[in-house]
């Protein structure tokens, strides 16, 4: 029997103690948002801090101007082995409305279905379930040997607030948490039979507009057709960022935008997913974004350009037949590969500019930006992953990208120069944010023998 075998082995045996350990810290009602639970923030802090301890980690819970931030660490039991930081977070959302809970939120109970038991709670997936696969893995491999990566811990208190002290608490702390990569459990699985590796992140870019005209608002009567409208401009301006085949017009916006590699195009046409009943779930039908591309590469692989809200002239009850001082739009951009986004803001403001007619002027806001974040689909820790998750699963794992933006994942690689592996376990159904929280059984179980191959992996 390898030693792997064993740590899978002993993973299996205590499946009732490792469930007894998630039940207590899901129990603690770390609610980072409201000032009224910071002390079960720090119980619970406390808690994961004994806990690696006991486990041989050096381990503290590290104080911050809001909820506190535990890192712990260990060495690998082999000197020239990788070291990973493993990033995760003990606060919970609100539980609100509590009425709609079937149960007290922070008293845990198992729930037998159809697809077998559920641990239902606040947090039980999002994200102390999935924290708790990896401490369960570590668990194990104590009991064989030692690590076989050296670990270091970081568990936020904040995540569900905005991480508003993470930051700087990276910045005073970068040399300490460097590592070869980083590992995050914060992500779904495609379905509940089939791993998923999301390799990328879309960046963004967010900005706000204003066109002015005229010095008031005129009297579309009398100044309505020599007057300039900005409404009339900021819709010509609009219409003009995308072409009939949906393409983005600003120059050298596809700069940097690679093409997806033919075998992961490939796998995405293999997946079982239906563009009709993706769109149909909101009561669209027609796909509209770039020609050519299907629905999953246009949102996981391929940057937008969006219009997020309108605002100019009368827009209360009934009619008023105002001409507009001034109008303003908010756009998002999606970035993907290494588009730059300071690049595709000065575009995007120089075709505003380019665009106003006599009399109007643009004022421009910026609501931030930040690049998108790729671990190459054929990197070494990719392969290694996809390896250990077909073990474990008995399938491929999908090698997907996220059509949205994981501010965290940007922070790390922004401050300590990490490229993150991120493999979670959570499904769809598990009414994250919502009443009735849930976290499948086997997602605990079969994530934290995941996590054990995916460590041995890194480390062979």
């Amino acid at each position: 029997m390898s030693n792997l075998d064993k740590v899978l082995e002993t993973l299996d045996a205590d499946r009732q103690g490792a469930l007894y350990r998630l039940f207590e810290l899901l129990r603690f009602k770390s609610i980072s948002t409201d000032p009224a639970y910071a002390p079960e923030c720090a119980r619970a802090a406390d808690w994961l801090v004994a806990q690696l301890q006991s486990l041989g980690f050096e381990a503290s819970s590290r104080p911050t101007a809001g909820h506190p931030i535990v890192v712990a660490k260990a060495k690998a039991a082999r000197p020239d082995a990788p070291h990973v930081l493993i990033y995760g977070h003990y606060d919970v959302q609100p539980v609100d409305p509590v009425e709609l809970w079937q149960s007290d939120p922070f008293d845990p109970r198992l729930v037998e279905s159809e697809t077998g038991p559920k641990i239902v709670a606040r947090g039980a997936a999002d994200d102390k379930g999935q924290l708790m696969t990896f401490v369960e893995a570590c668990r194990a491999f104590r009991a064989h040997g030692g690590l076989p990566c050296g670990i270091t811990f970081l568990f936020e208190g904040e995540e569900e607030s905005g991480s508003t002290s993470l930051p700087a608490f990276l910045e005073a702390n970068a040399k300490e948490l460097r590592a070869n990569l980083m590992l995050v459990c914060d992500t779904n699985m495609w379905d509940r039979d089939t791993p998923l590796i999301t390799c990328m992140l879309r960046g963004l870019a967010l900005e706000e507009v204003v066109i002015k005209a005229a010095s008031r608002d005129l009297h579309s009567g009398m100044f309505g057709g020599p007057a300039v409208n900005p409404i009339h401009v900021l819709a010509k301006i609009i219409a003009g960022l995308r072409d009939e085949t949906g393409r983005i017009t600003l120059p050298g916006f596809y700069e940097g935008v690679p093409e997806l590699p033919e075998e992961i195009k490939q796998q995405w046409e293999a997946l079982k997913f239906d563009a009709k009943d993706f769109l149909g779930e909101v009561g669209l039908s027609v796909p509209a974004g770039e020609a050519n591309y299907s629905v999953l590469e246009q949102i996981w692989a391929r940057p937008t350009c969006d219009v997020n809200g309108v605002i100019g002239g009368y827009v209360g009850p009934g009619s008023k037949t105002v001409l507009p001082a001034q109008a303003s739009a908010k756009f998002s951009f999606r970035l993907v590969g290494k588009q730059n986004p300071q690049a595709i803001v000065d575009a995007f403001r120089a075709y505003v500019l380019e665009n106003l007619p006599a009399d109007c002027e643009a004022e421009f806001i910026s609501h931030g930006a930040s690049p998108a974040l790729s671990l190459p689909f054929r990197s070494e820790a990719i392969l290694r992953a996809s390896r250990a998750l077909e073990a474990e699963w008995g399938r491929p794992a999908v090698l997907a990208a996220s059509g949205g933006s994981i501010p965290i994942v940007g922070l790390f690689k922004r401050e300590l120069k990490m490229d993150a592996l991120m493999v979670g376990f959570g499904l769809d159904d598990d009414r994250i944010h919502s009443p009735n929280e849930k976290y499948e059984l086997s997602s605990f179980q079969k994530g934290a023998r995941s996590w054990a191959r995916i460590l041995a992996a890194l480390a062979a």
